[in-house]
Parts: structure tokens; sequence; C-alpha cells
């Protein structure tokens, strides 16, 4: 007899004890094995039966139950799966609908999180093909994604059934799920996976099911975007029928996203009015009391904060304005400020993007056209305009604060001797000094241009690891040698593959046999998923001459120089630190 509940949910407390994966497994593969699908249509839906029962079961077959599991690595992952009698040599394909779920619950770049789907196959009790759907997070020790997947085993999110439709076409599409409605299941997301052609319909599982799953799912060979839209409360619609109910026709779209250049405007000048500084976020403050402050015309000025009130950069109540906390984040006082980038973006970076076309045309940066020379040689005969530069690098250094404690870095800090952090172009020291911060056994060495040498000093100095730094002024092919630990952040997107295979060269040469590289950069996918990197690579093109690359593309730059990817990290903003060494 089958079991009301197939399995115990996780506990409530958060654990990060991979040990639960395991168990998790084997108590879904069980419940696979056992299941008859009209039976289970008729728990996971009470109140089905009769002909409709027979009408579901006619076009629906149990296909699988669903767990997400947070390996350390594939090896373990397999491992796994072989103590649970499920075959390891299942293939895996990126899955692109749990990831954006988890990127959207957890505020993550999508890019961040390696989320992979392996089917084992697993016979029901008539021999049926079925399968126990294995959705892996790949959680690397340090890698900041602990707390993901400690929440994701107390609440099981994408634990759920599913049940593949047979001959699928839009009227039987759209009568299951008509049915599933009429029994309390309410639609809950989906998507289409073009790795699979295959289109998933989620619902929530009525209040008053019979299982322990509280989703379900329903999926469809082939593409059926059309009737997803439907599923989803977003029905498509004629221009007409767009008109009266506020569906955004293409014209509307277009105009909002040729709008773009004045969103990044609007953030510029809010910072260059230091706007921010002069606001509070708990008490409001009408336009013409913050027009005195920051010496603005006052009706101009509305009219720039309601646009900000659009962008959630301020909100607008009774008292009047209000900052955010996004538009705190341009307060040069505040912690993690990004008014330097807005700053840069909103000034020579957006003047050079007026010559794109030109960049796409011929290759050769918009900001070379514009200025004659490449950013590096502009920003150092600029004093000014160089500190701005290198305060909105600081912008983004919340992308460091899960590397110190990669396990590259925690093992030189507990090694036998003093070992030595080689920060090649670290600019002001950030990185540097978050990690020596970290591990006070470590040192470190600065290799950076010789007008940005006295910031940096005077930053380490700061945080209290200046004792611990030693500092050299130079270019790439300045790396000293002897090393243990070198770091590249944010360098090789600078520039195009020959002058990467330069700098990597110069490590190389540098690197002891048995020193570690770690590269910090943001990774383009590998599908066509959203990301930070996409947008970036755009950026590099036009601006430095350089571009984001895959993973893949890092690993050949690397082997050409002698070194081997070992793995990669994800990071904060999109970012992952790219582990290489000799072989």
């Amino acid at each position: 007899m089958q079991s009301e509940h197939p399995f115990t949910m996780p506990a409530d407390t958060p654990t990060a004890d991979v040990g639960d994966d395991a168990e998790r497994l084997s108590a879904t593969a069980e419940f696979v094995r056992e299941q008859d699908t009209s039976v289970l249509l008729s728990r996971v839906l009470p109140g089905l039966d009769g002909p409709e029962l027979r009408a579901l079961t006619d076009r629906c077959r149990f296909a699988h139950a669903a767990v997400l599991v947070f390996p350390p690595d594939e090896q373990a992952l397999r491992a796994d799966l072989a103590a649970c009698g499920l075959s390891a040599d299942a293939g895996a394909q990126p899955s692109v609908v749990v990831r954006e779920r988890l990127a959207s619950r957890h505020r993550r770049d999508p890019v961040d999180l390696d989320v992979r789907i392996l089917r084992p196959v697993v016979r029901g009790p008539a021999e049926e093909h079925r399968a126990v759907e294995v959705f892996a997070l790949t959680v690397p020790p340090g890698s900041g994604l602990a707390g993901i997947a400690a929440e994701e085993r107390r609440l099981d999110h994408e634990a759920h059934l599913a049940f593949d439709v047979e001959r699928p076409d839009p009227l039987v599409l759209r009568g299951l799920l008509a049915s599933f409605a009429r029994h309390g299941a309410v639609a809950d997301g989906g998507g289409y996976n073009p790795h699979e052609d295959g289109t998933v319909f989620y619902f929530t599982a009525p209040a008053d099911t019979k299982t322990a799953y509280r989703r379900v799912e329903l999926y469809a060979s082939g593409d059926h975007r059309d009737v997803l839209t439907e599923h989803l409360g977003r029905p498509l619609a004629s221009a007409g029928e767009a008109r009266q109910t506020g569906e955004p026709q293409p014209a509307e779209t277009l105009l909002w996203l040729l709008t773009g250049a004045w969103t990044t405007q609007a953030l510029a000048a809010c910072a260059r009015l230091r706007l921010p500084e002069v606001m509070n976020r708990h008490t409001g403050a009408d336009s013409a009391e913050l027009a005195r402050a920051v010496g603005a015309d006052p009706q101009s000025l509305a009219t720039l904060l309601r646009y900000l009130a659009m962008l959630g950069v301020v909100s607008e109540g009774h008292d009047g304005f209000r900052l955010t906390a996004v538009g705190a984040l341009l307060d040069s006082e505040a912690p993690g400020s990004m008014r330097a980038l807005a700053l840069m973006y909103g000034g020579p970076f957006y003047q050079s993007f007026a010559h794109l076309t030109h960049a796409v045309r011929t290759g050769q940066p918009g900001f070379e056209h514009l200025y004659g020379e490449n950013h590096f040689d502009h920003f150092a005969r600029d004093p000014e305009l160089a500190t701005l530069f290198d305060q909105s690098m600081v912008s983004s250094a919340a992308m460091f604060d899960a590397l110190p404690s990669h396990p590259v870095l925690a093992a030189a800090a507990t090694a036998g001797r003093p070992r030595t952090v080689v920060d090649i172009a670290g600019g002001t020291g950030e990185l540097l000094g978050r990690i020596l911060t970290a591990h006070p056994g470590l040192r470190g060495i600065l290799l950076e241009r010789p007008q940005v040498i006295a910031a940096a000093r005077t930053y380490l100095d700061s945080t209290g690891v200046g004792e611990r730094c030693g500092y050299r002024a130079g270019d790439f092919a300045d790396v000293p040698p002897g090393g243990d630990v070198y770091i590249l952040s944010r360098v090789l997107h600078d520039w195009d593959d020959d002058r990467c295979r330069s700098i990597l060269r110069h490590c190389a040469d540098a690197m002891p046999r048995q020193a570690d590289l770690l590269v910090v950069e943001r990774l383009l996918p590998a599908d066509a998923a959203p990301s930070l990197a996409t947008a970036w690579d755009l950026h590099m093109m036009c601006n430095t001459g350089g571009r984001e690359r895959t993973a893949d593309h890092y690993a050949r730059l690397f082997e050409d120089q002698g070194l081997e990817l070992v793995g990669h990290t994800p990071l904060a903003l999109g970012a992952h630190a790219l582990h290489a060494r000799r072989p």
C-alpha cells in the first residue's frame, strides 16, 4: 500500500549537511517506483474522479518527482546517485527554469548559479519508464552559496510531481490546465526550455492535496509558449486588444527601451547634484526645499525627482520625496557607494557610447575614436578623472565579499610558512586589503602604476594591513616572482586575446610551480540567459577593446601559457573566481 506522505519533508532547521541530499534522493526514488498514475492524480487533486479522472489518466502519465540537491562538485553528486541505486551516467543539461527561479528568489545574477538537470531512470510498478528529476546546484566550498542551499533544503521550493502530456496540442493542453484549475491547483510559473524543446507548466497543489508535494508540473514536448502565456496570466493580444487590456504594444516597448540614455543621465544628474546627501530615507522633503539645498531650479528638479521615483531611486509620499535603498548607493559616504560609477557611466563612458556604431563597424573602441587614445592613457593624463575611475572600480567591491574564503586562499593562510599573495593591477588595494584582513598570516604585494601606489599605500595602511604589504610600481611585465597566490581581478576583460596571452605569460613566468592563479571576471553564459556579463561585453568592446568571455574561452587562454583551469566559483554581481595552475 502506498503511504499517504511519501517522505518526510526537510526539518525547519537549516542545514548544510550534504548527507541530507543522499537521503532525499533515496526517498524520492522509492516514491517514484511505487506510484500508479490514476491513484496519484486523485490524491494530487482531491475530488477528481469518474470520467474526468479517466480522461486525465488517458492524457497524462506520472513521469517523475523532482528534488533539488547541492553537491560541492560533480564527483560528490555522482557518488550520492550511485548510493541510491540511480545511474550516475545520466547526461546533465542546464536548467533554465530553475536557475531563473532561484535567481529571482535569492536576488542573484543567474550566471552565478550553475544549475543542471539529470534524470536517472527508474521503473514503475508495471516496469514503465520513469525518472527522478535531479536539479543540482553546485555549491563549491567558499562560494557563498551555502545560505541558498540551507534555505532551499528547508523549504523545498523545487520539489514537485510531474506528469507528461501524451500527444500534446494546444486544445489538449488548455483542457488539462482548466481541469487542474477547477480542482484548486493554482498556476505557479513555468517556462520553455530550448535545450530540450519542452514546455513546463507549474501549479501550486490544492490546499487539501493528499501528498507531501506542494507543486505539480505538466510537461509537454515542443514549444507551447502561446499556451504558457495564458497559463501565466499574460494572454496574447492583438494590437486592438492590447490597447484595451493594457498589454504593451511593440512600439511602446521600443519607446521604453529608447529612453535608456535618459535613465543613465538622470542617475548621473542625481549624483552630480548630490541629491542623496541632502535627502533622508525616513523623512520626506518637497522639491522646493531640496532645490534650495542643492542649488537647482525647483520646477526642473521636481521633474527629475518624479522620473527618479519611477525608477525607484526615490519615493514620493504625502510629506514629499524620500531616498530609497537604491538611491542611497549614490551617496558618496554610503557603504558600498556607487556614486563614482554613476559619474563614469554618465560621463566619459556615456560620451564614448555615442560611437558604438563606429566600434561595431571597425573593431576600434569608441573611446579611442572619441579621445584619440586608449582609456588608460587618457586617465593617466587627467589625475581627477583617474581618481574617479579608481573610485568607480571600488563601487563593485561587493563582488569580493566571498573571495577571501576561497579554498586556495584558505589553504595558503594555514600553510606552515608565511605565504604571499600578489595582486596584479590591484588598484587602490580594496581586494588585497580584504584578503589580508581575513587572513592575518598572509603577506601581500601590490603591483600597480606608479601614480596609484600612493593611494593604495594610504588605503592599506588605514585598514591595518599595511605592514604586511609590499608595493611594486610597474606594468604587467614586472610581475614579481616567488609568490604563492597570484590574483588578476577584472584585468583580462580589458584586453583582446593576444594581450591576455601576454599578461598570462608574464604571470606564468613569475609563478613557482606550486603557485595558484585566481582570475576574477564576469563569465558569459553558455546559453542565451540574461546576464550582467552580456551587458559588460558590449561596454568593454566600446570602451577598452576588451571583452567578456566564457569559462571555456578562459581555459584556452590559460592552456596557451601552460596553465590549467581547475574550476571556477561564483561571486556576487555576476563575477566568478577562476582557479588556474600548472598541470
